[in-house]
């Protein structure tokens, strides 16, 4: 299923002038930062690894200006951002769910430049609040140098968990690791760390756990008590 899409259009590598526009957009945002800025996240990280140092502070202070709404002065990184789409080549980056994991899917046809610069645009198609949750998650994939997948989502989203269910409802999925019966509204913060104890004692090797799956499901209980203590909190 596809959860975010971002299509670029841009000059053909060979071509002197450098133009770019956006295409199609998906980009969800909610909760942020969203499977969407999970995506322009991704996008920058995989093309970024190209870039000269140079070019990669220019980047980094393009999506401040964004962020915070500054007007961009084009041409900007040699390339000139405009509306019109006629003439120029097409890349698509596709984020895909697949038993409940998130795949990356990226066809770029032009200069990693242009996709990263792309991923910058696409923010500032965002309102200025979501700019100012998804912008950060972009300057932390400016420099990541790791693989691209649930390491890197992972990173992006703050989370310890790659599924897509704790991205897209972290307070349900939360709620599912600890074992909350379906309905529960709001635990409190006791009800959340006497549920913790127990799920940790059940699935520690101490205590009778699989070795080969603990190490996963004691980061896992540990976000969902992380992610519902923050709630509550907030509450």
């Amino acid at each position: 299923m596809l959860l975010a899409e971002l299509e670029v259009h841009h000059s053909r590598p060979a071509q002197p002038t450098r133009r770019l526009a956006l295409g199609h957009l998906v980009l969800p945002v909610d909760p942020p930062p969203g499977l969407g800025g999970v995506l322009l996240g991704a996008v920058v990280a995989q093309h970024a690894r190209t870039l000269t140092s140079d070019d990669i502070n220019d980047v980094t202070r393009l999506i401040d200006h964004v962020e915070h709404g500054r007007r961009v002065v084009q041409p900007c990184l040699r390339h000139r951002y405009q509306v019109d789409r006629h003439g120029l080549a097409v890349s698509r980056h596709r984020l895909w769910s697949e038993d409940d994991e998130i795949k990356f899917d990226f066809d770029s046809n032009g200069t990693d430049l242009a996709q990263v610069l792309a991923a910058a645009y696409a923010l500032e198609r965002l309102d200025i609040a979501h700019r100012r949750v998804v912008a950060p998650v972009m300057r932390r994939a400016v420099r990541w140098r790791g693989p691209i997948g649930p390491a890197l989502v992972a990173h992006l989203a703050g989370a310890r968990s790659a599924e897509i269910t704790a991205l897209a409802d972290p307070r349900g999925w939360a709620l599912g690791v600890l074992g909350f019966p379906t309905g529960v509204a709001s635990p409190s913060k006791r009800e959340v760390t006497k549920r913790y104890r127990e799920r940790m004692r059940s699935v520690h090797p101490d205590h009778g756990g699989d070795d080969s799956s603990a190490s996963v499901a004691i980061s896992e209980l540990a976000e969902a008590r992380r992610i519902l203590t923050d709630l509550v909190s907030v509450n």
